[in-house]
């Protein structure tokens, strides 16, 4: 169920990549967690070069025209050690979709209480007694 949000640099990265990367972030949530991989919630923004902007050596990193910011949303509930494992499999299948350096891989995980989401019509689905 997490939800993935990208911030591409407009023009870098072609269709093939894209889907490819698409594919490969529910990927690592299977990699890191064991969520099904059809749990695919991706979208992809490609941004101008005025429009999106990284420090190119914060934390030490050596940033490229080619970075990118990936947003996650998921259940509040993971553990840390959770969160680590996500962060490092996100960050492999994006350097081997996009072919960029994992200096260029910005991920930010949000973390969302579990019956906020709605999956449709309406409903939170994970705050049916059912499914807790």
């Amino acid at each position: 169920m997490p939800v993935f949000q990208v911030h591409l640099p407009k023009g870098r990265f072609d269709s093939e990549q894209k889907r490819a990367l698409a594919g490969a972030l529910p990927q690592a949530l299977t990699d890191a967690l064991g969520i099904p991989v059809e749990d695919q919630f991706v979208t992809i923004t490609s941004h101008e070069p005025d429009e999106i902007f990284l420090d190119a050596t914060y934390m030490g990193m050596q940033r490229t025209a080619d970075a990118v910011i990936i947003s996650v949303l998921f259940t509040a509930e993971r553990p840390l050690s959770d969160k680590r494992a996500l962060a490092k499999a996100i960050c492999r299948n994006v350097t081997d979709a996009l072919r960029i350096s994992a200096d260029d891989v910005f991920i930010a995980l949000v973390p969302v209480p579990k019956e906020n989401f709605s999956f449709g019509h309406g409903e939170l689905q994970l705050n049916e007694p059912s499914r807790v």
